[in-house]
């Protein structure tokens, strides 16, 4: 009886170890600078095998951050100051055997074309993953855009965008841990009146 016991425990570990692909936001800075508000931030995760063998087919996997700055409000839900959003598109290119990353400040479809658009390749898979994990000077708006509040509440999202994926994949995606890399963030942002 005991044994049996054991052995269901084990089945039952064995798919929280398999959901171990979310995401951690590492370090998150806010900064005030002359020309605006910027946002810096990394991201930890671990790209699945799943998701890698996609990529190695050569479709695209999109991944997207975004962070919003409220005015809090006493009186009602704090109202939403600024968004950015930052598009990331990371694809292999099999005959020249390199890595492209594309980062835009709107959606990359294959339909509208890239856009303006930062390109750049990466001889391997972990260096345009760092690519994608570091996100830097997010600019949130000026600073006289913002209102005359000290503090701001600000919340930084990072997610593998799924619904960019082909549509056969987006159907067999639903319910897959291995597809589901989130994290979030929350800090809190001073203006410094002195600027």
């Amino acid at each position: 009886m005991l044994g049996c016991l054991l052995w269901l425990c084990s089945l039952w570990s064995v798919p929280a170890a398999a959901q171990q692909h979310g995401a951690s936001v590492t370090q998150m800075r806010l900064e005030q600078g002359d020309d605006g508000i910027y946002l810096s931030a990394a991201v930890q995760f671990e790209l699945p095998t799943l998701v890698e063998d996609v990529l190695l087919k050569g479709i695209a996997v999109h991944f997207v951050a975004e962070a919003e700055l409220y005015r809090e409000r006493w009186y009602w839900t704090d109202r939403k100051v600024a968004q950015v959003s930052r598009y990331m598109r990371l694809a292999y290119q099999p005959l020249t055997r390199r890595w492209r990353l594309n980062v835009a400040p709107v959606p990359i479809s294959g339909n509208a074309g890239f856009g303006v658009s930062l390109n750049q390749n990466f001889d391997s898979l972990d260096e345009a993953l760092d690519a994608v994990k570091r996100i830097g000077r997010l600019r949130l708006g000026d600073a006289g855009e913002i209102g005359d509040e000290v503090s701001h509440p600000v919340v930084f999202r990072f997610r593998l965008d799924t619904s960019q994926l082909p549509r056969p994949f987006q159907i067999g995606v639903v319910g897959l841990s291995e597809w589901d890399i989130t994290a979030e963030r929350s800090a809190r942002l001073s203006v410094d009146k002195a600027r």
